[in-house]
């Protein structure tokens, strides 16, 4: 832990802050400029950390598609450390369920007594439980070690179809269970049974359960869509009890969906454990299940209608970059850098020493918006800069140029109103990738959180040279579009040092940073002036 310095985009304050001070970021981010004594104290302190823990109290899977496999293997994934109870022990495979034996009811105490009277649990996450006793003897055993939260994984039918809880459990998870959960998370078949074998057809129709069932007691309620027939986008419904959020995602086309569910749950219950909201908890388990979809989507195991997918596909392949799976982090459009052709003609420099001179002052994110140059030239450019960037822990996105993104492995793209929406954008991308889509109005912006986009940007918020025939939204214009945005906003379009601080100083909901062009790379000293806007950002930020 002493040898590695935090990244720029680590830097990033998050308002409100107080002012700090802090060390320049730097492309050799290896060596902590700090004595041996303190570097030996942030050494101590990492070890005394608490370890991010979750216990599942599930059916083991002999498979290892589902139950407790799925759920050690999702949440080691994650970074979190998975304790296991058995309920029940089955029989399955790729075809289906073989056999079902449930593990004694004392027994089960047992075990969970065993880890949460030790073990400092942080989340306890529940699937297949295979009897009424069972349940009793869990929610009994969570009133004497009560933990932080609880994710209730109604489990009672496998994927293939077959039972694994019976109907006796039902009453009980509705009276007991649901009333010490944090989450439960059924897809629309055991939101079904949960309330009568009702029809579940639309999306509607999801929120009417989902509301239903918080009736019962959980205080989140996450039905999933997995399963909704006749639907192009995999679409599940958040509710809070106050408000309804539709999570889209793309459909994987695949075999491998064994154990998707049981995944979710527990990747919830991971991020949890590591301090997570829930709404953040349940996205970044909505992206890691599709891009695990994704990333395993032609796997053979099995010669069953169901296979599983693998959880640790972030270690073999090289074009997944496990940042941006946890939803990139908003903090790191903070100061924003977009690359400008022409103005690095006129200063002599090339595209990868503007973009080395703005991490080593202080840029948290760079966009290469490279119009005028050839793309085998741009190609080579841009695959220089993702080194840069990667050494140094900031991501790189392409404006509009997808296929430069996908050659060079960028961190994502930036595309504009005239340019491909941002849901065909990911359907070539692939998930755990970043996407930001400009916006001038409420409804562009209502859209490109409809269209599955990570931020937006907003402007031109003062008049500029570098885009023509660009209107200027000002203040106002900048006002109305962050306050009704669902994404994290950042700012662009004629900000400079003279006006950055006004714009972080307006205090509005989402914005999270300015993007610039001219106040960096029409300067002598790119290095400098990133450095300089850094700090007004930073003190602008302390007094908002």
């Amino acid at each position: 832990m002493a040898s590695v310095q935090p990244s720029a985009a680590a830097l990033a304050p998050q308002r409100p802050s107080t002012a700090a001070t802090l060390p320049s970021p730097s492309i050799s981010p290896r060596v902590f400029p700090f004595p041996r004594t303190r570097a030996r104290r942030l050494e101590v302190a990492a070890r005394a950390m608490p370890w991010p823990h979750v216990l599942t109290v599930a059916g083991s899977d002999s498979g290892a598609g589902a139950g407790i496999q799925a759920d050690i293997k999702a949440c080691a994934a994650l970074g979190a450390y998975c304790s296991s109870v058995i309920t029940a022990v089955t029989a399955q495979n790729t075809v289906g369920v073989q056999g079902v034996h449930a593990v004694p009811e004392d027994f089960v105490g047992e075990q969970i007594r065993s880890v949460l009277s030790d073990m400092s649990v942080d989340v306890v996450k529940t699937g297949m439980l295979p009897s009424a006793g069972i349940v009793k003897v869990l929610c009994g055993s969570l009133r004497k070690f009560p933990v932080k939260a609880l994710v209730v994984d109604p489990v009672m039918v496998s994927t293939s179809g077959d039972t694994l809880s019976g109907p006796s459990t039902l009453t009980i998870y509705r009276d007991e269970l649901f009333p010490m959960a944090d989450i439960v998370t059924p897809n629309v078949k055991e939101a079904s049974k949960l309330l009568g074998d009702v029809s579940l057809q639309t999306i509607s129709d999801m929120r009417d359960a989902a509301e239903c069932i918080h009736k019962l007691g959980p205080k989140h309620v996450l039905v999933k869509g997995g399963d909704m027939p006749n639907s192009s986008e995999a679409i599940d419904v958040f509710f809070d009890g106050k408000e309804f959020i539709e999570l889209r995602g793309l459909r994987i086309k695949t075999r491998n969906t064994h154990g998707t569910g049981c995944t979710l749950a527990s990747c919830v219950a991971a991020e949890l454990a590591k301090g997570a909201t829930m709404l953040h908890a349940v996205q970044v388990a909505k992206k890691f299940v599709e891009s695990a979809l994704y990333h395993s989507k032609d796997l053979v195991i099995g010669n069953g209608p169901q296979g599983p997918f693998d959880h640790l596909f972030s270690l073999k392949s090289p074009l997944y970059k496990m940042g941006s799976l946890h939803k990139f982090n908003p903090n790191d459009l903070f100061l924003y850098a977009v690359t400008d052709p022409g103005m690095n003609k006129k200063w002599g420099r090339s595209i990868k020493d503007a973009v080395k001179a703005a991490i080593e002052g202080g840029a948290t994110i760079v966009q290469l918006r490279e119009k005028d140059t050839g793309t085998r030239e741009f190609l080579e450019a841009a695959k220089a800069c993702v080194d840069i960037c990667r050494s140094s822990g900031v991501p790189l996105l392409i404006n509009d140029r997808i296929d430069v993104a996908l050659a060079c492995n960028a961190d994502g793209v930036h595309v504009g109103q005239t340019d491909m929406p941002a849901w065909e954008v990911r359907e070539l991308l692939g998930p755990g990738k970043i996407i930001g889509v400009s916006c001038k109005t409420p409804a562009q912006a209502e859209q490109a959180w409809k269209d599955g986009a990570d931020y937006i940007g907003c402007g031109g918020v003062f008049p500029t040279t570098t885009k023509a025939n660009n209107p200027t939204l000002g203040f106002e214009g900048l006002r109305t579009v962050c306050s009704a945005s669902k994404l994290p906003v950042v700012a662009i379009g004629g900000i400079n040092a003279g006006n950055a601080g006004s714009v972080m100083e307006l205090g509005l909901p989402n914005l999270k940073g300015v993007a610039v062009v001219s106040a960096l790379f029409d300067r002598e000293c790119v290095t400098t002036e990133t450095r300089s806007l850094r700090s007004i950002l930073m003190n602008a930020c302390s007094k908002s």
